[in-house]
């Protein structure tokens, strides 16, 4: 605060500053011109000194030096040296005017339209006035009246529109500030938005890949005293398991590389074209996945095409990580609106510590815990908030639901996705 006050402060035009070099130029220009005004008088009437009228207008013009840090005090000034020459009986002529025209533009240009107003109609009333009652009775009247209301009006009106100018100048230039302020916003958010999307994508590669390579190393484990043959079989798809993940996470994790690296990624970005070949990976985890399409199949743009595969990678993962079953469904209904995703399983939720589950809770947040039913439970864990979050960044909807017994058990999620995202996919 006292750092503001300071500032003020020195903005503030001091009583005493200098005037500018420029403002002594426009005085003495204006003096020169205002000078024959004041011994200009009517014909046949009386004579009058010179000195007075000079006088005067010396004192006008000098006024005019601190028309910019006191434009009410320069024009009261000079309104009040215009008046005194025009009880003396001088003419209210423009060259008469000069220096309080200068003072009232310049009153204009640094005060409200309200203020300029008042001293300009309050000059022109004093000047009439005065002019009507001790002026020259030989003085035609469109001398006294429409002469300096005229002349006086003129530079008002310019200075206010100076004003307004400058001011309309500044809005833009501020509107114009924003607007790079914005785009900066914005850039910064589709930057966050980007990272949200490449990171949800990291989940799903490392998750997948990664919980299935770790059935795989335990099924080897158990497999290697008794059947060393099934053994190296499942080593052999180990290998590739391990592979197909190295492969997309290059692929993700191109997406940082830099605009001027022209290397293409290593793998088209998934869809649900590869449906049948993401069901057969988790063969090698014990687990039949069956794809069932149901309408005619419809384009999907490259966003809807990419969550819809996503959300089924995921909640296939989670139910091989968590859940007692052999056999899952994903099933594609198409529609006119749409397409609808439904994966479903038929097995309880695995107890902590079972040959295919290492005990410890989820480190990619799906819930493991003897109460949750399964692994896409509402109730804990992050494999719903990405899956219903990826759903909603396309415009589309998610739930999961328990199946009961009446639908055969398990867990299932459902996915409403339309045709074309309506937003970017996170």
């Amino acid at each position: 605060m006292i750092s503001s006050l300071q500032r003020q402060l020195h903005d503030r035009p001091s009583p005493v500053e200098r005037p500018a070099p420029v403002d002594v130029v426009v005085a003495g220009a204006v003096f020169v011109c205002s000078f024959p005004g004041s011994l200009f008088t009517l014909p046949g009437g009386p004579a009058l000194q010179w000195w007075p009228g000079a006088l005067l207008t010396g004192v006008s013009c000098v006024a005019l030096l601190w028309h910019r840090c006191h434009p009410r005090i320069t024009v009261t000034v000079t309104v009040l040296c215009a008046t005194a020459m025009a009880g003396m009986g001088h003419v209210l002529s423009i060259l008469l005017l000069g220096p309080l025209m200068v003072a009232l533009h310049s009153l204009a240009l640094r005060t409200d339209r309200k203020t300029a107003n008042s001293f300009t109609c309050g000059g022109i009333a004093l000047l009439v006035s005065t002019a009507l009652i001790v002026g020259p009775a030989g003085e035609p009247l469109v001398l006294k009246l429409v002469g300096p209301a005229a002349w006086l009006l003129l530079p008002t009106s310019l200075g206010t529109a100076n004003r307004l100018r400058g001011a309309y100048l500044e809005a833009v230039r501020a509107r114009a500030e924003h607007a790079e302020h914005t785009r900066e916003e914005e850039a910064r958010h589709r930057v966050t938005e980007e990272r949200m999307r490449i990171a949800r994508d990291l989940h799903d590669v490392v998750a997948h890949h990664l919980v299935l390579a770790n059935l795989q190393a335990c099924a080897v484990a158990r497999q290697l005293p008794a059947r060393p043959d099934e053994a190296a079989r499942i080593v052999a798809e180990l290998t590739g398991t391990t592979s197909s993940a190295l492969r997309e996470l290059k692929a993700t994790v191109g997406l940082l590389r830099n605009s001027d690296d022209r290397d293409p990624p290593m793998e088209p970005t998934p869809g649900l074209a590869r449906l049948p070949e993401l069901a057969a990976s988790f063969q090698h985890a014990g687990l039949t996945v069956a794809v069932t399409v149901e309408g005619e199949p419809r384009p999907l743009s490259a966003g809807v095409d990419l969550t819809a595969y996503r959300i089924a990678q995921e909640a296939l993962t989670n139910v091989t990580k968590h859940a007692a079953a052999r056999s899952a469904e994903v099933r594609l209904t198409y529609s006119a609106a749409g397409v609808v995703l439904a994966v479903t399983d038929d097995g309880p939720a695995k107890k902590p510590g079972s040959p295919s589950s290492p005990g410890s809770p989820d480190s990619l947040g799906s819930p493991s815990s003897p109460d949750s039913p399964d692994s896409l439970c509402p109730s804990g864990g992050y494999g719903l908030i990405g899956m219903r979050e990826r759903a909603h960044s396309v415009g589309g909807s998610f739930r999961a639901e328990h199946r009961g017994q009446e639908g055969g058990g398990g867990f299932g999620v459902v996915a409403e996705l339309p045709l074309q995202a309506e937003r970017a996919p996170l």
